[in-house]
């Protein structure tokens, strides 16, 4: 545990260096966010790529924190790599949507071939006493990559208001890290893992909170997407349990939630799926008059909340975490519906 603490502060440190040296990188090769469309909140200019901020502060770490790598640590950082080229090429360039996912692809590969993969799955139909584990067999692959890809793009999604990606990211990768440190037995891979995360997130938060100096982009949001991804899988992997499916839906639940009211929203109204709108949970509260700051607090405790849910449902039995899910989802279709989520809005 004291490594942990060790480790905690160092990439802080990294992070919170490196941030102001990466924000002046980006202002020199122009990679700079100019507002250029309604759906863009701030009206001014901002410097792009904090992502590689978190991306050198967690490599650095997990490197330090041992003479070698694991397997999936190794796997891990090529994937991480990969994600944050395709950012870097996105935010200065502006690439197609084809082509970040041919690198979104690419780094999940990475994962698969070292050995990072979904194998096994949590029944919920499985009585109690009996194996509650499905091996899924040649599905392995394709579930994986479908997995990382989602959450990738998920998170890229509501990057919206200042802080609003990394904020929700840093409550996402602490609650990963609760419920591996509640498990710890064969999850300490996992725990130091999100414990440099979350640290490397806090130590970049100060300068994207509002008003933000310095956006994630897509190389952040991305990677961060990513990051949660692989390690919810690795966490699982190095377990005697499958992947316990409520646990990571309910940890990462924000941005999986409004990507699939995005999803919904747009079939419903005849839009493109892949069309970008103002329909997003943190567009409807600035609707309401709220502030930037106003909203992006509410959408920390909504993600807050559902962290706790996601470690109850860790603790409970297989059967009762579906149940708790399935609950959870209810609810928030409700309140979607109810706060206009699945309406096209112009």
């Amino acid at each position: 545990m004291d490594n942990l603490y060790i480790l905690a502060i160092v990439s802080i440190i990294l992070s919170a260096v490196l941030t102001p040296l990466v924000k002046r990188f980006a202002v020199k090769i122009k990679a700079i966010d100019i507002p250029k469309d309604d759906r863009r909140v701030h009206k001014k200019p901002i410097p792009l790529l904090g992502g590689l901020a978190i991306y050198f502060s967690f490599v650095i770490t997990v490197i330090l924190k041992a003479g070698s790598l694991t397997r999936s640590e190794k796997g891990i950082i090529i994937g991480a790599t990969i994600i944050v080229v395709g950012g870097l090429l996105d935010d200065k360039f502006d690439i197609k949507p084809w082509q970040k996912l041919l690198f979104q692809v690419a780094a999940a590969l990475s994962l698969v071939i070292y050995g990072v993969n979904i194998v096994r799955i949590t029944n919920p139909l499985a009585a109690p006493g009996i194996d509650t584990y499905v091996n899924i067999g040649i599905l392995s692959i394709p579930l994986t990559i479908m997995w990382v890809v989602g959450i990738t793009n998920a998170f890229n999604l509501i990057d919206g208001l200042d802080g609003l990606a990394s904020g929700v990211a840093f409550i996402s990768a602490f609650t990963i890290f609760i419920i591996a440190l509640l498990n710890l037995n064969n999850r300490m891979d996992a725990a130091v893992l999100t414990c440099i995360l979350s640290c490397s997130i806090l130590g970049f938060l100060p300068y994207n909170f509002n008003p933000a100096s310095i956006f994630l982009g897509d190389t952040g949001a991305q990677l961060l997407g990513f990051l949660l991804a692989a390690i919810s899988i690795e966490g699982a992997i190095k377990s005697a349990a499958a992947f316990a499916i409520a646990v990571p839906i309910l940890a990462l639940g924000i941005p999986i939630y409004d990507t699939l009211f995005a999803m919904i929203r747009r079939k419903i109204n005849g839009k493109p799926i892949m069309q970008a709108d103002k329909g997003h949970l943190h567009h409807r509260l600035l609707d309401m008059g709220l502030t930037q700051r106003q909203a992006v607090i509410i959408m920390y405790l909504i993600s807050a909340v559902l962290g706790s849910f996601a470690i109850i449902a860790m603790q409970i039995s297989t059967q009762k975490s579906y149940f708790l899910l399935a609950m959870v989802m209810i609810v928030l279709v409700i309140i979607a519906w109810k706060f206009g989520l699945f309406k096209h809005r112009e």
